[in-house]
């Protein structure tokens, strides 16, 4: 059986590194599909599990100079929680590094221009000052490329191995008299500036899984569990699906379930993003990590472990996050075939240097060219806008299955909306009654009635808190109505065969409206309706303001959907549609979404270019969707599509940027106009630059 598996990946520098790994992970005996993601720093593979064991998988990672992290028996730890841990281990070992180099190559610099400051040193000095820079500090560069020639393949750190190690080389020519000019300034500058850019990049890639570092967050560490009659105090991993837990005011609601006893109003802030608390009661869901406000109660746990609800919106996220956006393709295109043709480059660059007389100047354009290139700013262009585009969707409520959604979002042309439980409440409430004794006539009736509409009229009969009369002789009429005794009178409640003008405009507003009769007289009646959720209109008629074409499709007939969709500014209406052609229809329309909630969208949810699940809906929709709506707010689809367009737009301005400073500074260098030096600067600089402008989505305004 073929399954998915994902990993975070360590050591990697740059969008080369990623499809080295891709390369020996696809190699694995059982692998079927392998993808690796530099800006999440993740594997994806598709796998034969009889086959491939994850020691196969981490020795495919190993053997190349990386590392894969998988969950550790001994500790029970995450492979998220060992892969932070051997990050931060990294970074301080970088930090110390970037400290060493800095100060060696400082002191190198101001020792090799005494024309500038005034003194120098003996050549052998600076001989053992930039040794350990090239050799300690620099060790990864060399360790890389040599995994990279054993699996021929070159990465970033080639052209900085081969660029510093050329500097580093030539200068000891120099002093052994068979060369002039010295370059361990230039070298020990470059490999500390390099080494500075990987810090800060480091640093600033951090906190681009935020969001997932804030959700997991949420987690509740302990949960009181009712055993035995007591209340004890348990780690959360030790919770059991059927375990009855107290909750109390202030304490997070540990696991998924339901209530069982008690009452409380619940902060679901975290995972809906609605700011305001939701009443529960006895038979309500309530979600792990949410914060109980004011009641004390007890649930009985439906979901636990990987099975919560946040649990799942984690997996959901880090998917998307490790997911490539079609726009990717071209930045992996360019990066499988970059570090050659600047290898290529560097060569020629000598060569017609060396050839015009020139080979001082030969020298310093090769390496000028080899650290000036950077396919890490190409590499991260697009992941790191991902990651911080999805991270923000998760914050709010707006769940994005993968990269691909997102990036289809802000194209959509066309929004189907689905009417029931979409549109509108999904649940049948009284919108008109014609007085109090009519609601006690019928409500009273309604109480032997099992019929979703006799159940609004109850429910709103006790809210208004009518008086019930006793009923005799109570009989329910299929496809009319029901009918019985009250202090000796019959009554019939149901439908109307003779319509006043007031019952008719009511109809016309796609509401069902039922009689009460007795004598063939009509003393009153009550209009019920599937009301539309708030905010519906507010967000079609921003909708068509942009130019996306709204349309609403429902099994009802065409007068009730031209009712609804008239409330909600709804000009195009697909009415009396069976629930397996909704999938049919979506797809005779063009770069088209489709909204919905129930088990019966999801095909139609599938069929779309994207389909966006109302999180209300059932499992089934929410994974056909594309992009789930956790929370109740309608406008969120517009958030969600804000958000799409604003990601694209900091994706191609990384883009752009990437691609323009390879296209301008390599010719630049290779033309003798720019210092290594600067190079290397100006190297470190894009990628920081392409991370920085990334983070900013996390203060786009959706």
């Amino acid at each position: 059986m073929t399954i998915k598996k994902s990993f975070p990946i360590v050591g990697m520098h740059c969008a080369s590194c990623a499809k080295l790994i891709e390369r020996s992970l696809s190699k694995v005996p059982g692998v079927t599909g392998a993808s690796v993601n530099y800006g999440s720093e993740s594997a994806t593979v598709e796998v034969d599990e009889n086959k491939v064991k994850d020691k196969d998988l981490e020795s495919a990672v190993t053997n190349i100079g990386y590392k894969a992290v998988f969950a550790d028996t001994n500790s029970n730890k995450t492979p998220d929680e060992i892969k932070e841990e051997t990050k931060e281990k990294e970074v301080k070992k970088l930090k110390v590094k970037v400290i060493v180099s800095g100060i060696l190559a400082s002191i190198i610099f101001l020792g090799s221009f005494p024309e500038l400051f005034g003194f120098s040193l003996n050549p052998f000095i600076l001989l053992a000052l930039a040794t350990p820079v090239q050799f300690w500090a620099g060790r990864e560069f060399y360790l890389a490329t040599w995994s990279g020639l054993k699996n021929r393949a070159a990465s970033m750190d080639t052209l900085i191995a081969i660029g510093t190690t050329a500097a580093y080389g030539y200068s000891i020519t120099s002093l052994l008299g068979l060369s002039k000019g010295m370059y361990f300034d230039t070298a020990a500058v470059i490999v500390a500036l390099i080494l500075l850019g990987r810090f800060l990049e480091a640093k600033a890639k951090s906190h681009t899984s935020d969001a997932i570092k804030k959700l997991l967050g949420l987690q509740a560490k302990t949960a009181r569990v009712i055993r035995d009659g007591n209340e004890i105090d348990i780690p959360l991993a030790d919770v059991e699906a059927g375990d009855l837990l107290r909750v109390r005011p202030g304490e997070k609601v540990p696991v998924d379930g339901v209530i069982s006893e008690g009452e409380s109003s619940i902060d679901e802030s975290m995972i809906t993003g609605e700011s305001i608390p939701v009443d529960k009661s006895v038979g309500m869901n309530v979600i792990g990590s949410t914060i109980n406000r004011t009641g004390s109660f007890i649930f009985k746990a439906t979901k636990v472990g990987q099975e919560t609800m946040l649990a799942r919106i984690v997996d959901m996220v880090k998917d998307a996050q490790s997911s490539r956006a079609p726009i990717q393709r071209l930045a992996d295109l360019i990066s499988s075939y970059f570090v050659p043709i600047v290898l290529m480059l560097a060569v020629a660059t000598f060569v017609v240097w060396y050839a015009f007389g020139f080979p001082v100047a030969a020298f310093v354009n090769l390496v000028a060219v080899l650290i000036i290139a950077c396919p890490c700013a190409m590499g991260l262009a697009t992941p790191t806008a991902v990651m911080v585009g999805t991270g923000k969707g998760a914050e709010r409520g707006i769940l994005i299955k993968d990269a691909s959604s997102l990036e289809t979002a802000h194209k959509i042309k066309t929004i189907i909306f689905d009417k029931t439980g979409t549109l509108t409440q999904g649940k049948p409430v009284v919108t008109d009654v014609t007085d109090t004794k009519t609601l006690s006539i019928a409500g009273s009736l309604e109480q032997g009635s099992e019929h979703s509409l006799g159940e609004a009229i109850l429910n709103y009969a006790k809210a208004k808190k009518v008086s019930f009369l006793k009923v005799k002789s109570f009989k329910s009429i299929t496809g009319r109505g029901i009918e019985g005794v009250i202090n000796g009178k019959k009554y019939f409640f149901g439908k109307v065969e003779t319509k006043s003008d007031e019952i008719k405009s009511l109809e016309e507003q796609g509401k069902t409206v039922m009689g009460l009769i007795s004598d063939s007289k009509l003393l009153g009646y009550i209009a019920v309706a599937d009301t539309l959720k708030d905010g519906v209109f507010d967000v079609i008629a921003k909708l068509n303001k942009k130019g996306i074409e709204t349309w609403m499709v429902t099994g009802d007939n065409e007068r009730t959907a031209k009712a609804i969709a008239g409330q909600a500014g709804i000009k195009n209406i697909l009415s009396e549609v069976l629930p397996d052609e909704k999938a049919a229809k979506v797809r005779e329309f063009k770069s088209v979404a489709f909204v919905g909630d129930g088990v019966n969208d999801a095909p139609a949810l599938a069929a779309a270019d994207i389909g966006i699940a109302m999180g209300t809906g059932t499992d089934v929709a929410i994974e056909s969707a594309g992009i789930t709506l956790l929370n109740k707010d309608f406008g969120s689809i517009l958030s969600a599509i804000e958000l799409s367009k604003g990601t694209m737009r900091i994706i191609k301005q990384n883009l752009f940027w990437a691609f323009g400073y390879n296209v301008i500074l390599i010719p630049v260098a290779a033309l003798g106009l720019l210092n290594p030096m600067f190079a290397a600067f100006a190297m470190a600089a894009s990628s920081i630059s392409v991370l920085g402008n990334s983070l900013r989505l996390r203060g786009i305004k959706i």
